[in-house]
């Protein structure tokens, strides 16, 4: 999730405004003390080639490169020598190389008595424990950030922080058990470290409301049940627990998070039901409970309460029943994963009612939440063409429904083929029966689509063919029979596409006749078998004829005679 970017732009804009309001009034210079600190900071840096002009004769160093002040007093405020991920996989990679900062943490930083606003992310410090100094600054800083990083050691608690504080410590190697934070801290992230234990006394024993509104813990080895006390951490917007080794049920006391939009417990060793409490939740955006150990039915007050919903992904549990046609209440929906599971029933003929499936215009590329601080945006993982693949930056563009791996039956209903606006269809491993709907066509944006492995029979329809965006396709192991429609993409796509079915033409032969090798073989057999009777037959003849002409000399009295008779006759034919 990126927390900074809006953030990032409303700090742009103010100091936009702010230097236009001052434009034509003396700026002041930069504080001598705070220059000397910043020369310093810069000797313990290495490859520090976008510090170029920090320089003792330049005096102003308000004028540096990453370096912002406060145009009243001219005191710095601001040190952005982060690079974002995006800069660096467009940059040649020698060029990027030299645009990261290493060494290490200087001490000088704390001779910045007004610095609010700290990042270092994604560089290249030396892989050491962050020095005990350090943590001071998060007394009076409102952004800090040190994600991608090589950081080591224990994170303390931070209860000492004075202002709203935005802290992004991801994607380092950070131990240990999970630090206690104030009640100021309002965006915590904390994601693919190393840290493990319980969330217990992170999150319970709380005499006071916590202004907590982004909580991101994903990729860490956090155990045991997930706490059921949450009732102090109502400014909760997002909370991404993917990743960990909890266990135990979805606590009931989430529902008091009245606030919340996303919620994330991705690939855990969760249990149970989902509780009711959640329908509280009517803001809520995402819901991603995949690959846990989830039961019981998909509840259908989803459909009806929680009407926001723009992702539902349930996959991979052991969730029971039929699709609630309460589901297709959500306008909004724009992604519905519920693969991997044991439903049952027919497809809901209301998923036409899906709304936000049949636009084809482009909608915002990224889901966004909204917080104090600005907006920070959601992440995705999911099954399209054949892999999983993360979505962020593009996740607002992705139209999808998966439903593959159940025990549905029925046909497809022809209603699907309204989804005019679907990326993805996923139908794989069910029972359905019936044909592929003829105006299946009519989607014209599909990318993906998978019928394999269900008893779908009648022909491919030629509507079909006029999938232009169409990227990968599976109907195999159906009862489809005919022939490929020919003069399409179609013929693109490999023979694995078509197998176990009837059908013929390229990419598979020509001939309307498909016979299995094993046919073939046991053909073979049958054949060998039969020629050898064939066989006995003629030999038996040949023996039957034999013997009736010898029999009768072997009764008459005078061989001689006989033979004699004979080949006179033989003799005279030949003459």
């Amino acid at each position: 999730m990126d927390f900074v970017a809006i953030y990032l732009l409303m700090l742009l804009c103010l100091n936009i405004f702010t230097n236009s309001f001052s434009k034509g009034i003396p700026q002041p210079s930069c504080i001598k003390s705070e220059r000397q600190a910043l020369l310093k900071i810069k000797q313990q840096l290495k490859n520090s080639n976008m510090l170029d002009n920090w320089m003792a004769r330049n005096e102003d160093c308000c004028k540096w490169v990453r370096v912002f002040c406060n145009t009243v007093t001219g005191h710095v405020t601001e040190l952005q020598l982060g690079n974002s991920n995006d800069t660096i996989a467009s940059s040649r990679s020698k060029k990027a190389e030299s645009l990261k900062l290493g060494g290490k943490l200087s001490s000088a930083l704390l001779d910045l008595k007004h610095l609010s606003y700290l990042d270092l992310s994604n560089n290249d410090f030396d892989p050491t424990q962050i020095p005990d100094w350090f943590w001071n600054l998060t007394s009076h800083l409102q952004y800090l950030n040190i994600s991608g990083n090589k950081f080591q050691g224990k994170i303390p608690d931070l209860l000492t922080n004075q202002a709203s504080l935005v802290l992004d410590l991801s994607f380092n190697n950070f131990t240990g058990s999970l630090p206690g934070i104030s009640l100021n801290v309002t965006v915590l992230d904390l994601s693919n470290n190393v840290l493990s234990g319980s969330m217990s006394q992170f999150l319970c024993y709380k005499e006071h409301q916590m202004k907590l509104e982004v909580l991101n813990l994903e990729g860490n080895h956090l155990s045991g049940e997930i706490p059921d006390c949450w009732e102090k951490w109502r400014s909760l917007v997002a909370i991404e627990l993917c990743n960990n080794n909890f266990s135990g049920g979805i606590p009931s006391s989430m529902g008091a998070l009245t606030s919340l939009e996303s919620l994330h417990l991705r690939n855990n060793h969760l249990e149970g039901e989902i509780p009711d409490s959640l329908t509280n939740c009517t803001q809520l955006l995402t819901l991603d409970f995949a690959a846990n150990h989830l039961s019981g039915e998909i509840p259908p007050w989803m459909g009806e309460r929680l009407s926001k919903l723009i992702i539902i992904s349930f996959q991979s549990n052991r969730f029971h029943g039929h699709v609630p046609d309460q589901i297709c209440g959500l306008s909004s929906l724009q992604i519905l994963d519920l693969s991997h599971n044991n439903l049952s029933g027919n497809i809901p003929s209301c998923i036409n009612n899906l709304t936000a499936m049949i636009s084809r215009k482009m909608s915002c590329s990224k889901i966004s939440y909204n917080t104090s601080k600005g907006c920070f945006f959601d992440n995705m993982a999911l099954m399209m063409k054949g892999a999983v693949l993360d979505y962020s930056n593009t996740l607002g563009l992705i139209k999808l429904v998966d439903l593959s791996d159940n025990n549905l039956s029925g046909e497809i209903p022809t209603e699907m083929t309204m989804l005019t606006g679907l990326l993805s269809l996923n139908l794989s491993k069910n029972h359905l029966v019936g044909k592929i709907p003829s105006n299946i066509g009519a989607i014209k944006t599909l990318e993906c689509v998978d019928l394999s492995e269900n008893n779908l029979s009648g022909e491919i329809p030629h509507s079909m063919s006029e999938l232009n965006f169409l990227s990968y396709l599976n109907l195999s192991y159906n009862n489809l029979t005919g022939q490929i429609p020919t003069g399409t993409q179609l013929q693109s796509f490999s023979a694995s596409s078509f197998l176990g079915t009837k059908l013929y033409g390229p990419p598979l032969s020509t001939s309307k006749t498909q016979v299995p090798a094993s046919k073939i073989v046991g053909e073979q057999v049958d054949n060998r078998t039969q020629v050898d009777w064939n066989f006995i037959c003629m030999e038996f003849g040949f023996w039957c004829g034999f013997l009736c002409v010898a029999c009768p000399l072997l009764f008459t009295n005078s061989w001689d005679a006989s033979i004699f008779r004979i080949l006179t006759k033989l003799k005279i034919k030949h003459f």
